[in-house]
């Protein structure tokens, strides 16, 4: 099976045509090399993917024939994503979702309907 194909199996990118866009750009290797879209993956090659500036890594453990549910993702691939990157990603989630205070930039919908109110 492609590798590219192989991607959009296993649900790491939405379309085959961004899995090829990705491969072209050098954020797949396979074995620590740079492949081609038409590389062919076979069992046990160890697979790298840099996606929204984290790498993931997976060895493949079978090859599926058709696009899988998430839920049955482990039975083709064994994880093999740092750890520490995994955090990383989730502490960068988490400071996201900031609560805005009082008086600091743009008013609310809410904000803004008591100011009209006061200058009535």
């Amino acid at each position: 099976m492609r590798i590219d194909q192989l991607l959009w199996h296993l649900r790491y990118y939405k379309s085959r045509s961004l899995a090829t866009t990705a491969c072209k750009k050098g954020h797949v290797k396979v074995n620590d090399h740079q492949v081609k879209p038409s590389k062919e993956i076979l069992n046990l090659d160890i697979v790298k993917v840099r996606k929204n500036q984290m790498n993931y890594k997976f060895k493949i453990l079978d090859i599926p024939y058709k696009r899988i549910g998430a839920k049955l993702l482990n039975i083709y691939i064994e994880d093999q994503t740092d750890k520490n990157e995994i955090n990383s990603k989730k502490l960068i989630k988490s400071n996201l979702n900031k609560v805005r205070f009082d008086g600091k930039g743009r008013p609310t919908k809410k904000q803004r309907r008591k100011l009209d109110d006061m200058n009535i």
